[in-house]
């Protein structure tokens, strides 16, 4: 829903978007796309979580002489910002992949605009195996890392707006003497980070779809200044609050579970380790 809203034709809102996509595509209109993030997303977490953690220490060590030791939330900010660029490197193809698989049976209603042999409506790529090496041959590693200037301006400042938050709010809600939050101030805490990151991030959000959509049919862009100034004179300043609300309900949930998978199993490896070298 959130592609189709920030990159298609024809949404009003987020109903008439699911109405649209059931009407015309059933149920399996909302799973496209889906395996190849689904077959990433292990790498790609463990990749976003272990850099800020490590990054966090390597601060602490430098800073206190203890890697341990609680960091300040400069060093959370600046550990947020080092993850950010890290994870452009493998979320770009990731999420471009993804977008051209839910936006290629999309159609195109621009005047003056000259479109590809392909006729759209129909499938382009089969699956993702073949979008990501078609996009690789046509376009060479340029194209499976389009957008990635507006993912950058996302991720940046969006994992500021993910780690800062999820550490003060853990803070205020974990009891006095406790030595780790419990599992319910995590999930509490992640998932209002991931609201606020996922909201924040909106406006860059839409320019990274829209950036990575185009190229299906059409080439419409030239990058990522032209995509904002050709959406705001063609819609306003709305087109960039698109999907706003999809993006902050996921948010929150998703965060959740992200935050708790991650501290228990920093709990659990602690355990581990305690106990192979008590």
């Amino acid at each position: 829903l959130q592609t189709r809203l920030q990159a298609g034709q024809g949404y009003g809102n987020t109903l008439n978007c699911v109405l649209t996509v059931y009407r015309n595509e059933s149920v399996a209109g909302f799973f496209k796309g889906m395996s190849f993030p689904l077959a990433s997303i292990a790498i790609y977490s463990s990749v976003v979580f272990g850099v800020f953690k490590n990054t966090q220490r390597l601060l602490s060590q430098l800073h206190h002489r203890d890697p341990s030791c609680t960091p300040a939330l400069a060093d959370v900010a600046l550990a947020s910002m080092v993850t950010g660029f890290v994870s452009v490197g493998i979320g770009t193809p990731v999420d471009l992949v993804k977008i051209r698989l839910q936006m290629q049976t999309q159609t195109y209603i621009k005047a003056n605009i000259k479109l590809k042999p392909t006729v759209p409506g129909f499938p382009v790529y089969r699956g993702p195996i073949h979008c990501f090496r078609t996009v690789l041959q046509k376009e060479g590693i340029a194209g499976i890392y389009r957008g990635m200037g507006a993912m950058l301006l996302r991720d940046v400042p969006g994992y500021c707006l993910y780690f800062i938050p999820y550490t003060v709010f853990c803070g205020w809600i974990t009891p006095d003497g406790c030595i780790s939050p419990n599992p319910f101030s995590i999930c509490l805490a992640g998932g209002v980070a991931g609201a606020i990151s996922w909201g924040t991030a909106t406006p860059m959000d839409v320019v990274k779809s829209r950036l990575q959509a185009d190229g299906v049919y059409l080439n419409k862009y030239k990058g990522t200044l032209d995509c904002i100034l050709q959406s705001y004179q063609n819609e306003g300043l709305k087109v960039f609050f698109r999907g706003v609300t999809v993006n902050a309900v996921r948010g929150f949930p998703m965060s959740s579970a992200m935050f708790l998978g991650y501290e228990l199993s920093l709990k659990a490896m602690k355990r581990d380790q305690s106990e192979t070298n008590p």
